[in-house]
């Protein structure tokens, strides 16, 4: 898939239109390589996995370097999937050279487009990227870099003025350029709103069943956070019981001398 076939499933004919787009995030090689075995359209390299992959309370540590690593590490394991990096906490809010040289590092490292979080401040970017060549994903709702700011982790448009400045910067990013927009828990009615008034897909994450397609996380997906689980995740496998029986089973083997046998041992 590509950006072109992105907006094929929200303006082109009917039997495009009627596959809603499905996103996973992915972190490393061994995730790729499961992914692009599957029907999955997309894979986003998202700044989550600062908590994800390395145990920390929000997106902030994630910096530009481990972005651009990991981003590296999937793509060459995604095969002929799409691969989105996320640029992360600040990398973009500076001088244009800067934030011009911190998309390159992702590009380089691979990524066919890359995600920014929030429209103000940030669509005079986003065009001169379009410009340059760069495909760009929005990000609006609850946008996890300004968790400080939004207060902590809480849905984002309730109220008629929140939900209207929503609207608007869905509008400014898709007029500035972005290909797609991320609405991240946010009501299903302003999800569904938004949707309808954008030229451009919307990938829902807590925002409902109207969005032009859905992301999960990677470890939510498959069950793996065992810790705590938002109220629009659904789980699909039971991960971290099957990773857990494993283990036990080999410790079992171990134990009692019934691994290694004669047929995993060299004469």
């Amino acid at each position: 898939m590509n950006i072109l076939e992105f907006k094929n499933r929200k303006t082109g004919d009917k039997s495009e239109r009627v596959r809603k787009l499905s996103l996973i995030t992915c972190y490393d090689y061994t995730s790729a390589c499961l992914a692009s075995q599957t029907s999955i359209d997309a894979l986003l390299v998202g700044d989550s996995l600062a908590m994800t992959m390395y145990g920390h309370s929000s997106t902030l540590p994630a910096t530009l370097e481990l972005m651009a690593a990991h981003t590296a590490a999937v793509v060459r394991g995604a095969g002929d999937k799409m691969v989105i990096a996320d640029l992360p906490f600040l990398s973009f809010r500076k001088s244009l050279s800067d934030n011009v040289n911190a998309v390159a590092l992702l590009m380089q490292a691979g990524a066919h487009a890359v995600k920014l979080e929030g429209a103000a401040g940030n669509c005079e970017l986003v065009q001169h990227l379009v410009q340059s060549g760069v495909p760009v994903m929005g990000h609006l709702g609850l946008t996890p870099q300004s968790v400080n700011q939004l207060g902590g982790y809480k849905v984002q448009g309730r109220e008629a003025s929140a939900a209207q400045a929503i609207t608007k910067a869905a509008l400014d990013l898709e007029a500035a350029g972005c290909f797609s927009v991320v609405l991240e828990c946010v009501p299903s009615a302003l999800a569904r709103e938004i949707t309808a008034n954008l030229m451009i897909p919307t990938i829902g994450i807590g925002a409902g069943p109207d969005t032009d397609g859905q992301i999960l996380v990677w470890q939510d997906l498959l069950g793996l956070n065992t810790d705590f689980t938002p109220k629009f995740v659904r789980t699909y496998a039971n991960g971290a019981d099957v990773i857990r029986a494993a283990i036990d089973s080999y410790v079992h083997d171990v134990r009692e001398q019934t691994f290694p046998s004669p047929k995993e041992s060299y004469e």
